[in-house]
């Protein structure tokens, strides 16, 4: 049988089990992280599958984002955490989106939107704790949860969440965090806020540091059923890799000894041999630093990219294993299936598996199975 020319094939059964699993695992709300497509999944169908896991609320990084969601029929509570600077907030209003607050001016974009709209807005208030990045500052927590009880009271905002992110660093340090962050908290109930819930771990700090679930965790990675960590595998954490990254051999041909392959000749051919021409390069997102280093699976047998990856293609030396155009040629999967795992091209990259996934390109259709 031919393969697809390139396909990701996402086992959306695969999402939900992961879903069901860490919801089992946190015994908290699981939040499922569906922003840029879902880590490169599809937005949508992962969503479906998360929520029919057990996942309650979905996290995307922009509102663009939930409004992709809504428009694709999603109904469930949706949380946008990052905000351009002239944000309004009239369609998280219209299209009811929950949003990640990070400053008094965002709050008072917020208080404005949900006055035009004569609506409540869903909020969760985003505390810096130490990751240097957005979040409301200590310095400035109290005039914003002054201001947010106000806002509750009188209608214009609801206080669904009070939540940071972790550094991930070290576990001392996740907890320095989240000793912050309880800070916060405790400071926030001093001015009247009392969210529903509480969340700053994501897939890492969800699985080691039980501290960290709180009211709920927001799960990305783990979705996906790839681990966060260094030293253990999915198949370690119980998790099955959704995405597997597959094209069909694009042509053969046989070479003989010094034949110089793709850009640059940085690989020349040891011995007579047969190269196979795989229809994937960097601008559907395969990472040019795992020139010479990356692995594939073609009929049950590894083999690595040789030479440099190509914007569209790259080449594979099998030697003189049987290979035919048209033979299915797997970049990563599930490892317990025997494929590559996108971890092992991340090391090839110098990178993380959740870029390598991320990074997929829109040329590449995705195929829920």
């Amino acid at each position: 049988m031919t393969a697809p020319f390139r396909e990701a094939r996402i086992d959306l059964e695969a999402v939900a089990d992961n879903t069901r699993h860490l919801h089992r695992l946190t015994g908290v709300e699981v939040i499922a992280v569906v922003k840029a497509n879902a880590y490169g999944h599809g937005a949508a169908s992962v969503a479906v599958a998360a929520l029919s896991g057990g996942a309650t609320r979905l996290g995307v990084a922009e509102i663009p984002e939930a409004i992709d969601l809504r428009l694709q029929g999603i109904t469930a509570p949706i949380l946008a955490w990052l905000h351009a600077p002239d944000e309004t907030f009239d369609t998280a209003a219209a299209m009811n989106i929950e949003v990640g607050i990070s400053s008094f001016d965002q709050l008072m974009a917020v208080d404005a939107a949900a006055a035009r709209a004569a609506t409540t807005i869903g909020v969760h208030i985003k505390l810096e704790t130490g990751l240097s990045r957005n979040g409301v500052a200590p310095n400035d927590w109290m005039r914003v949860f002054a201001e947010a009880a106000r806002l509750e009271r009188i209608g214009r905002i609801r206080i669904v969440g009070i939540f940071s992110h972790l550094s991930t660093t070290s576990l001392e340090d996740d907890r320095a965090a989240l000793a912050v962050f309880e800070r916060g908290v405790a400071a926030a109930a001093a001015q009247g806020v009392h969210p529903e819930i509480r969340h700053i771990a994501a897939t890492g700090a969800a699985i080691d540091l039980p501290e960290a679930r709180l009211d709920a965790v927001r799960i990305g990675l783990g979705l996906y059923g790839l681990s966060p960590f260094d030293r253990r595998s999915s198949s370690d954490l119980g998790l099955r890799p959704a995405m597997t990254l597959r094209a069909a051999v694009a042509a053969v041909r046989r070479v003989p000894a010094g034949a110089g392959i793709s850009y640059g000749y940085t690989h020349r051919t040891a011995e007579e041999t047969t190269l196979a021409l795989v229809p994937l390069g960097y601008a559907d997102g395969i990472p040019r630093q795992a020139s010479g280093t990356g692995p594939v699976m073609i009929n049950g047998r590894r083999f690595t990219v040789a030479g440099r990856i190509a914007m569209d293609q790259f080449v594979i030396d099998v030697g003189d294993a049987p290979v035919a155009v048209g033979d299915e040629v797997v970049l990563f999967g599930d490892p317990t299936l025997g494929a590559p795992a996108a971890t092992q091209w991340a090391d090839a990259a110098d990178t993380i598996n959740y870029e390598i996934v991320t990074r997929i390109g829109n040329r590449v259709p995705r195929r829920g199975v």
